[in-house]
């Protein structure tokens, strides 16, 4: 035999390197090393991409394991397998003969079975006298012994890749999802020229391949939140708080309900604090404004449509109003004398609190304009609102959480 190749009865097969590699690897398996062939041929299946191989390779593989008359691959044992092309076809699925020799090279290929054969070529096992297997050719699965700390390290980068590219799908399609409704809303509502931001935006979604990978996805997220980050500055700049002013006429409508469902809230501005302790400005001075922590907890629900679905600043509640607004069929109009009746923090909150009890609201519209009605005659305070829906949530209104009497 000639060390470029192996010569058998049926010509002559080139001795590749991975031949060689297959043989070298089989005499590195550390003494008393075992493995579970199932879980091993599952990391196999995880990192199939980065060693190479096709589904139905490993379908040639799961059958070669099957002969393996153990669960846990040794090498104590014999770890040569030696079933014939028509038992492998069977447990391939039927797989064609030139297909299942084309999968078996790639094995072979690959590294992960080496090729032990017997002087004529065929495979077979000769018993020792007490009926056990001695001397056995056909297929070795030591190579995949020797190589599964390797695999399941594959496999481990390949299930990280993976969710690394769940991350990046996720990111993009959000980020996607809010600069569409942002340009929808600035297209509606503010006047100016959007054409170059809407070009950039389509030439960004033609660019996202048929099937990404990381290297594809990462500077298409950067891109995406870069465009995303300049509509909203531009939306910011129209839905800027206005200063207010001290004369007697803005004055009047920024009066306290006095009704007796807002007890606790007046009762808290006498002493002139706000709900988290902090001291406040008088009422004649300024639109109360609450704590946006107390709002988010009050209606968690305005948090999915905020940048990257969180709310993070009173910016990012604004711009999810925007979006709500336009999702609840609420008018333009409408919203724009909601701010300038409330001030825009106070608009938002509103809003906020209308997508929390959509369910019980007939016309999100007509609910504001009727808040916003109020709110202009001092006869509407957001205070008792939130405490509801505080309440409703499980907290007192103070931050802590309702337990229940007994």
């Amino acid at each position: 035999m000639e060390i470029g190749s192996v010569t058998t009865p049926f010509g002559r097969r080139s001795m590749t390197l991975a031949l060689l590699a297959g043989q070298f690897i089989s005499r590195d398996i550390e003494p008393g090393k075992s493995v579970d062939k199932w879980k091993l041929f599952r990391s196999l299946c995880a990192a199939k991409r980065r060693l190479g191989i096709s589904d139905r390779t490993l379908a040639v593989l799961n059958a070669l394991l099957s002969f393996y008359p153990e669960n846990t691959l040794s090498g104590e044992t014999s770890l040569v397998v030696f079933p014939s092309n028509v038992q492998l076809s069977l447990r391939a699925h039927g797989m064609a003969e030139a297909t299942l020799r084309r999968h078996l090279a790639a094995l072979v290929d690959a590294g992960l079975v080496a090729r032990k054969d017997s002087p004529n070529g065929k495979r077979y096992a000769r018993k020792t006298r007490d009926g056990a297997i001695g001397t056995a050719f056909g297929f070795s699965l030591a190579p995949l012994l020797a190589r599964s700390g390797e695999i399941e390290r594959l496999a481990a980068e390949a299930e990280a890749d993976r969710m690394e590219l769940q991350r990046l799908r996720e990111r993009l399609t959000l980020c996607r999802r809010d600069i569409a409704k942002l340009i929808d809303v600035v297209l509606e509502e503010v006047p100016g020229h959007w054409t170059s931001m809407q070009e950039d935006f389509r030439s960004l979604v033609q660019a996202i391949p048929r099937t990404p990978d990381i290297a594809d996805l990462t500077p298409l997220v950067v891109a995406f939140e870069t465009l995303r980050e300049q509509v909203a500055n531009q939306l910011q700049k129209h839905i800027k708080p206005h200063e207010m002013s001290g004369n007697p006429d803005q004055t009047e409508r920024h009066k306290q309900e006095s009704k007796p469902e807002s007890i606790i809230e007046l009762d808290r501005c006498s002493r002139n604090e706000r709900l988290d302790g902090q001291a406040i400005e008088p009422a004649n001075k300024a639109q109360r404004t609450f704590p946006l922590g107390m709002v988010l907890k009050a209606c968690p629900e305005i948090m999915n449509y905020g940048p990257d679905g969180a709310v993070r600043s009173w910016r990012d509640l604004m711009i999810a109003a925007v979006t709500v607004r336009s999702m609840l069929g609420v008018y333009p109009s409408a919203y724009q004398e909601a701010c300038e009746v409330m001030g825009p923090e106070n608009a938002g909150v509103a809003v906020a609190c209308i997508l929390e009890r959509a369910g019980h609201i007939n016309s999100a519209g007509g609910y504001l304009r009727d808040l916003t009605a109020k709110a202009r005659q001092g006869k509407f305070s957001l205070g008792p609102m939130l405490m509801a829906l505080l309440r409703a949530n499980g907290f007192d209104g103070r931050g802590g959480v309702v337990i229940p009497a007994a």
